[in-house]
């Protein structure tokens, strides 16, 4: 029989036994089950980060781009400002009025001796139009009355296309003379009355980029062929008239320096339904009142109105 003192060291010795098997800094009892269920609630809320990610991208994709007028505290990059209203000078409404009111006599040499003047009323309209097209390449750097001139000896040998390309160089000179840079201009007729000939049937062309196309025709000859000799308003036809009136009016945004760049500016504003009537209303304006040199400003209903004459 064992005694009770051996009993109790026997006991103490297997607690501390047990508790060194376990070695230097091992954790309490179920350490090791906690850690492991740690890690995987770890890898289970990256799985959950993970599949997160999809959402973002899809709602993201879905976001709308809409075009409103937005306050100061609303703009975003969502956002898109309205359109602003297109430009349009001031005044202009009243400044066409009174060069309506100033041309209402017709009595301008374009009046008389313009395109729509120029052509034969009694040849069929395949000629008539060929005749508006001839009369408007003679015009080029030409005043009116000079142009009527070339057109009316033409006219009395049967201006045709026929007739034309059976016309010597030197006698079709002569006819037209003395036209601006007649020169160039006989043998832009006659390389252009061949290829009418040739590919229209002695008529001329429907579009303006067909008619730009032809030998010493220009953007302003094309739009006018379109109104005079097939009835449609494709443009603004701008000469030296319209390109320095409109400039003098203010009726471009930025100071223009051709005509066809005075035509796209004056197209971006200017209504539609006045376009058939501004290249005779300018042109008759530009040669009685508004003169290229010395204008007669005092005579003028928009003096007031106008910013090169407060200039003066």
């Amino acid at each position: 029989m064992c005694s009770p003192q051996f009993s109790m060291n026997y006991v103490s010795m297997r607690m501390v036994t047990r508790s060194q098997s376990r070695g230097p800094g091992a954790g309490p009892p179920g350490s090791g089950e906690e850690a492991a269920t740690i890690q995987r609630g770890g890898e289970a809320s990256a799985e959950g980060r993970k599949s997160y990610h999809p959402v973002k991208r899809q709602r993201k994709a879905q976001r709308l781009n809409v075009a409103y007028e937005a306050s100061d505290g609303e703009k975003g990059e969502g956002t898109k400002p309205l359109k602003a209203p297109s430009w349009e000078p001031q005044d202009w409404q009243q400044q066409l009025a009174n060069i309506r009111t100033m041309r209402s006599g017709k009595d301008a040499p374009v009046d008389q001796l313009g395109a729509e003047h120029c052509y034969d009323p009694r040849v069929p309209p395949k000629v008539r139009r060929y005749q508006v097209l001839l009369s408007l390449m003679l015009s080029s750097q030409t005043k009116d009355q000079v142009t009527a001139g070339a057109m009316k000896r033409l006219q009395a040998r049967g201006l045709t296309v026929d007739s034309i390309l059976q016309t010597d160089d030197i006698t079709l000179g002569r006819l037209i003379y003395p036209v601006g840079f007649w020169r160039n201009k006989v043998k832009y007729i006659k390389q252009t009355s061949a290829i009418l000939q040739q590919h229209y049937d002695g008529d001329i062309p429907t579009s303006v980029a067909e008619l730009v196309a032809l030998p010493g025709v220009g953007p302003k000859m094309a739009h006018l062929a379109m109104a005079v000799a097939w009835g449609t308003v494709s443009g603004i036809a701008v000469d030296t008239h319209v390109h320095r009136i409109a400039n003098r009016l203010g009726w471009t945004k930025k100071t223009t320096k051709s005509p066809e760049e005075t035509r796209a500016a004056l197209e971006e504003w200017l209504p539609r339904d006045v376009w058939r009537e501004i290249n005779g209303l300018l042109v008759g304006f530009g040669q009685q009142i508004c003169l290229p040199i010395r204008p007669r400003c005092q005579a003028c209903l928009n003096q007031a109105l106008c910013p090169a004459a407060r200039g003066l």
